[in-house]
């Protein structure tokens, strides 16, 4: 009979431990997911903008015009989604880390000195500069 409360606490324990062990990207790892979507959308657009250029006007059907319109056109809509979801992914990223910052600050003891305090507060300073500075970049493709 003992066991089975043994069992049953077991039992809660690992399904609350593996919930607690989340797959979601963090924002940093979703902005260099949508960075990279973003730069493979732009690559096709060029890639199929220079077929579009590359018709010859004297002998191409008004069907491939439209074939290569239609590409560049959807292209063009992932481009938009990407860019979009890059920039809320940076803007998340340096909200994430600027509330991380916040946190640390506040949970220094109140005798702590500056030193001990900048110390700490390294990591979460680092972060908050890496983030900002992704966030105001240009995107390298």
């Amino acid at each position: 009979m003992k066991r089975f409360p043994v069992i049953g606490v077991l039992c809660i324990s690992a399904v609350l431990g593996l919930s607690a062990c989340s797959d979601d990207p963090s924002p940093e790892e979703e902005a260099t997911q949508a960075a990279a979507d973003l730069c493979t959308d732009l690559t096709a657009l060029k890639a199929d903008n220079a077929k579009l250029k590359a018709l010859n006007p004297a002998t191409a059907t008004k069907d491939q015009v439209q074939e290569a319109y239609d590409a560049v056109q959807e292209d063009w809509n992932g481009v938009k989604e990407n860019l979009s979801k890059l920039k809320e992914a940076e803007r998340e990223a340096v909200k994430s880390a600027a509330e991380n910052l916040k946190k640390g600050y506040e949970d220094l003891p109140g005798d702590t000195t500056g030193k001990d305090a900048l110390t700490q507060l390294q990591p979460q300073i680092q972060k908050l500069d890496e983030s900002a500075a992704a966030a105001s970049t240009g995107l390298r493709c």
